[in-house]
């Protein structure tokens, strides 16, 4: 699924096994792996998927030219449902090697920060 997707100085992540990644394309539809979800059906996918594993890596790419609050949404979806450890995907700047990038999580239900 191509995205194109913002550049980050964040440290790339290191990651043992392959994540779940979620993709946002320019149009803001989402997919997971290379399917496409309705935003209703994005958590008992995940769910269904992970076999409602809590410490399944979840990975967000987000095209650049989408709104960055939809971004925020799909997020906290995922992070609402129970999943801790939610990072985005970018790219470094120029020159550096192309790596996912660790990220804040959005706050939980009770407004206080996801803690990984």
């Amino acid at each position: 699924m191509p995205v194109d997707l913002p550049q980050t100085q964040a440290p790339p992540i290191n990651e043992p096994k392959e994540p779940l990644v979620i993709t946002i394309n320019g149009e803001g539809h989402l997919f997971i792996q290379e399917t496409e979800v309705p935003t209703e059906s994005l958590v008992p996918r995940l769910d269904a998927i992970t076999g409602n594993n809590p410490d399944a890596s979840v990975y967000v790419r987000g095209d650049k030219a989408i709104n960055y609050g939809r971004v925020l949404e799909v997020m906290s979806l995922v992070s609402s449902a129970g999943f801790h450890k939610v990072s985005l995907i970018a790219v470094p700047p120029k020159g550096a090697p192309a790596k996912a990038a660790s990220a804040a999580v959005p706050p939980d239900r009770s407004g206080q920060p996801v803690k990984r």
